[in-house]
């Protein structure tokens, strides 16, 4: 037979049950309803026991229908009392278990002794036991193993299971190390593992977290909707009306088997504060990777609940938050308390939202455990048994757990870690370098400001050197020949019209505005002309290709150095360099056809010397 899939809903004066039976017969189906007991056959589905958690009545009203395109049974039952509401509807593990076994008194008590059995009905006592001999505790394994998972119900598992232990948990050899040995040793791994420049890095640069703080998962719209109904309407609402479970969500809950858990007071302080602490991983992993599930999911997770690395077993609300914001703080890839923060807002809330929610998260974390290799054996030690334990708390408890978390007050100081004193000294770090990076920017202003007013000075100099060199071309090009034509030395040598000529055997007196300098050693001479611009010199430079000689000053001519146009036009044949006529009349100096190119005729007399 097939258990089949079904879901139950409410009205104030019915409760609709849908089963699906696809591929069955509409013609042969059996339905049974008595009090809180129902009962559905169609071959080959068999619902074998459904225990409700309020008594339905046949009184006529009761109504069924096929729909033939989907396959489902849709049966519709009246209220034994109109108005009343039946909690726990979407807890199908719950409703699915026998009415015997819904009892959490001990399946094993002691029979009183009164009730002794006769001598007769007493069986025969085997006394041929199998002995082994004798064995030190101190050379085998010990007796002793420290219990550990739901309810610290187990002990053992990660003997057998070796191999696997190093992935799973951080904890060394759980079986023979106490709680209180396991919690040391978690500290010191986690002020070990903290990082400060990590820590500061995600301080000041939080863009990325920023962005994922701005994440709403699903809880907080049900939130929100249902404290609008409330509002309202001035009344609690079923909190499960607001939580949706998905088809394969309802297929998981169908597969768990049911049980009883035999829970001390201490054992079930143990199990609520350890469903917080996985809550508070699961959420940071929501909020980090926005909805969507990762090949770090499971590690996130399990990494951030101490309940799960450490199986620790905690004594009160501010211990668990404690403990995951130091994890927080220390393992993962965004280190920031807002995310420590946002974790409990959430868990809150979902905790408000009643056992639906918390089911329908721990229905999505034993999904993620179940797809990671090493993972899977987490849920045979806490989350299968969370799944089923769930579903038979009553939804008063949560609410005073959800509202003792939402009183409990954490702060970066709790974490032991020193965060508020490396926050300060950041900043102040950050301040100097402002200070510095400022007092550079203000150097590097002050000193383009000085070159800027250099160059201003350089460029009003220049401006003025050009000035001064417009006003010389100016005069220049106003001084004209006595016969009305332009001559261009007149203006700049008018100082040097007296002048005397160049003499192979010294420089004469007089040579105040140029000096030649002669060299014996090259047989050169160089023209030094400090008082005259630049540009004059090269016009001067320019005009060299015109005919000029310097010699002695002949009778009737009046400048040196300067041809007049009658002489241009009229040019009288020159002499040779060495002929005789020059000889004893003096030292002849000709321009070459190149420029500044000088050459000193010497006279015979030095020849012959």
């Amino acid at each position: 037979m097939i258990t089949p899939a079904f879901e139950l809903t409410q009205d104030p004066d019915f409760l609709t049950i849908v089963i699906r039976v696809p591929y069955a017969r509409p013609s042969e189906f059996d339905v049974f309803f008595e009090g809180e007991d129902f009962k559905f056959y169609a071959k080959p589905y068999f619902l074998r026991q459904l225990t409700l958690p309020g008594r339905i009545v046949e009184d006529g009203r009761e109504k069924a229908s096929y729909n033939t395109d989907e396959g489902t049974f849709t049966i519709r039952l009246p209220k034994e009392i109109p108005g009343q509401y039946f909690e726990g509807l979407d807890m199908l593990t719950s409703l699915l278990a026998p009415k015997k076994s819904r009892s959490a008194k001990p399946l094993v008590e002691e029979i009183a002794a009164s009730a002794e059995l006769s001598e007769e009905e007493e069986e025969e006592f085997d006394w041929e036991i199998e002995q082994t001999p004798y064995e030190d505790s101190s050379e085998g394994t010990p007796l002793l193993q420290h219990p550990y998972g739901f309810g610290n119900l187990r002990s053992g598992v990660f003997q057998r299971l070796q191999d696997e232990l190093s992935d799973v948990i951080d904890v060394k050899d759980p079986d023979q190390t106490p709680a209180e040995e396991r919690r040391r040793k978690r500290l010191a791994a986690e002020a070990a593992k903290f990082e400060p420049d990590h820590y500061l890095a995600d301080f000041f640069e939080d863009e990325a977290i920023q962005h994922v703080l701005k994440y709403k998962p699903w809880w907080v719209d049900a939130h929100k909707k249902m404290t609008a109904l409330q509002r309202e309407c001035h009344q609690e609402h079923d909190t499960h009306t607001f939580v949706v479970f998905s088809e394969e969500e309802r297929e998981q809950l169908r597969k768990f088997t049911n049980k009883s858990y035999l829970l001390d007071k201490r054992s079930r302080q143990h199990v609520y504060l350890g469903l917080i602490d996985i809550l508070l991983a699961y959420c940071y992993e929501i909020c980090v990777n926005e909805g969507d599930k990762n090949v770090e999911s499971s590690w996130n997770i399990r990494k951030l609940s101490a309940t799960l690395c450490w199986l620790e077993s905690f004594t009160c609300i501010h211990d668990v938050l404690v403990c995951f914001g130091r994890r927080v703080l220390c393992y993962p890839l965004y280190r920031h308390f807002g995310l420590v923060t946002r974790a409990l807002t959430d868990t809150v809330t979902i905790l408000q939202l009643g056992k639906a929610a918390v089911l329908k998260c721990l229905l999505d974390i034993h999904k993620i455990f179940l797809e990671s290799d090493p993972a899977y054996i987490l849920n045979d030690l806490f989350i299968t048994d969370y799944c089923i334990w769930i579903q038979k708390i009553k939804s008063k408890k949560l609410a005073a757990l959800s509202e003792s978390l939402q009183k409990t007050t954490l702060s970066k100081s709790h974490m032991g870690l020193e965060l508020e004193e490396l926050e300060a000294a950041a900043v102040l770090v950050q301040e100097e370098e402002k200070a510095l990076k400022a007092a550079g920017t203000v150097s590097k202003q002050q000193l383009l400001s000085s070159e800027s007013e250099t160059s201003d000075s350089e460029e009003s100099s220049s401006t003025s050197s050009s000035e001064t060199e417009g006003s010389d071309s100016d005069e220049q090009e106003s001084s004209t020949s006595e016969d009305g034509e332009i001559n261009p030395f007149q203006g700049t040598l008018q100082e040097e019209r007296t002048a005397p000529l160049i003499d192979c055997n010294g420089l004469r007196q007089g040579t105040n505005a140029s000096a030649l300098e002669v060299s014996d050693e090259k047989s050169k001479v160089s023209l030094q002309s400090p008082s005259l611009p630049g540009k004059l010199i090269e016009e001067l430079e320019m005009q060299m290709h015109s005919a000029m000689r310097l010699s002695e000053q002949p009778e009737g001519l009046a400048t040196a150095g300067c041809i007049s146009q009658e002489q241009e036009e009229n040019p009288t044949p020159k002499p040779d360099r060495f002929s005789e006529d020059t000889a004893g009349k003096g030292n002849f100096l000709e321009v070459s056809s190149k420029p500044n190119s000088l050459l000193f005729l010497c006279s015979t007399n030095e020849e012959e010397d």
